[in-house]
């Protein structure tokens, strides 16, 4: 696990919201960190350049320092942790080095994952366990860290994670975001106690720049409102749940998607 270098910041008045899986500027994790940002938090998040080597995309060149200088734009402190989430000790190490930089956690936004495409014949059993290591437990340990170390006040903590209903075709993914709805929303009951609401958003179908011109016209052809989703829209509905105007809304699996068909 690598950090980014950068004084500790103590801050005063603005929260820290922790944001998993901000690897590229124009990702979804990205989006949410900034409009979070716009909204008065201060960021803590994490990446895994490894990962976009793998994908057909490539690792974008300096984009943790990209996203740490938007935020510093918007007003926000921020402290980037590289760390590979299949690690079961990852989740409390980045919980350490945020906490040492920023601050106690008030929100956790989990955008990482693992995602692969293959079927029910062709996925392989180490392609199926990276799947649930990093977008299973991994989420666990990382709302399980929240729950530990949660010191707010009463109704001021907010966890929100993004899944996905796909599963055709990308058989290990699906499963395991099934697997994570489960588990947030075992969360909305279990840490109520400690004034935390946990909801899950499935944002459909994202324009991030992965989608082929026949993905999008499919997209487009199954989408009522005749256009694309974008981080932005999804990182709208991620700060409303984690402004005070969202308390009320947990243990929901929401679906902001324009009305996409699957």
């Amino acid at each position: 696990m690598k950090t980014d270098q950068g004084p500790p910041h103590l801050p005063a008045a603005r929260p820290v919201a922790l944001v998993t899986g901000v690897g590229r500027t124009v990702g979804i994790g990205a989006g949410i960190a900034e409009r979070l940002a716009g909204a008065g938090w201060d960021i803590g998040f994490t990446y895994w350049t490894p990962y976009d080597r793998r994908m057909a995309w490539g690792a974008e060149a300096g984009a943790a320092e990209a996203v740490a200088r938007a935020l510093a734009d918007r007003g926000a402190a921020s402290a980037g942790v590289e760390a590979d989430l299949a690690e079961p000790e990852a989740p409390g190490r980045v919980f350490d080095e945020v906490e040492r930089r920023l601050g106690g956690v008030t929100a956790l936004v989990l955008c990482h994952c693992e995602s692969v495409d293959s079927g029910l014949l062709d996925t392989t059993v180490e392609s199926f366990d990276r799947h649930f290591a990093v977008n299973a437990r991994a989420s666990w340990l990382l709302i399980r860290e929240f729950g530990r170390r949660f010191t707010g006040a009463a109704g001021s903590g907010r966890i929100v994670a993004l899944t996905s209903d796909h599963t055709a075709g990308n058989l290990p993914y699906g499963a395991s975001k099934g697997a994570l709805d489960r588990i947030t929303l075992a969360a909305a009951q279990e840490l109520a106690r400690l004034g935390v609401t946990a909801n899950a958003v499935n944002p459909g179908p994202v324009d991030t720049g992965w989608m082929t011109e026949g993905v999008r016209a499919e997209v487009l052809g199954r989408t009522p409102l005749g256009r694309l989703g974008t981080p932005e829209d999804t990182a709208n509905l991620v700060a409303f749940l984690c402004s005070p105007q969202g308390q009320w809304v947990n243990g929901q699996l929401l679906l902001s998607n324009g009305g996409f068909s699957g």
